[in-house]
């Protein structure tokens, strides 16, 4: 399982649909894809596609138990996301507090 980059996490998520997968798989945990196809709205083959370009940002990891494959969220591969929200939160609660002080200044 590879770790996406940051450009890829925006991509890969950037899919409404794609998007409700994980958050199914992450508020829920493991399911089929016959049961990710039953709430996904769209057809099994497209729900396969979605899984697959999740697997491949190593969003989903998957577990084979008989003729069924189990898939499951892996939230840590969104570190790099959750890394660079951290960095534009302080950059920009910094700025703005340079920018509250000097309106102040100039009061």
């Amino acid at each position: 399982m590879r770790h996406a980059a940051l450009g890829d996490l925006f991509k890969v998520l950037a899919d409404p649909t794609r998007r409700a997968v994980f958050e199914r798989l992450t508020r829920e945990g493991e399911a089929t894809v016959a049961e990710l196809t039953a709430t996904a709205g769209v057809s099994q083959p497209a729900v396969s596609q979605h899984l697959a370009v999740l697997r491949s940002a190593g969003l989903v990891a998957e577990r084979k138990a008989g003729r069924n494959t189990h898939y499951r969220a892996e939230p840590r591969s969104l570190t790099p996301l959750v890394d660079w929200i951290a960095h534009q939160d302080a950059f920009w609660r910094s700025r703005l507090g340079r920018l509250d002080d000097l309106l102040k200044e100039l009061e």
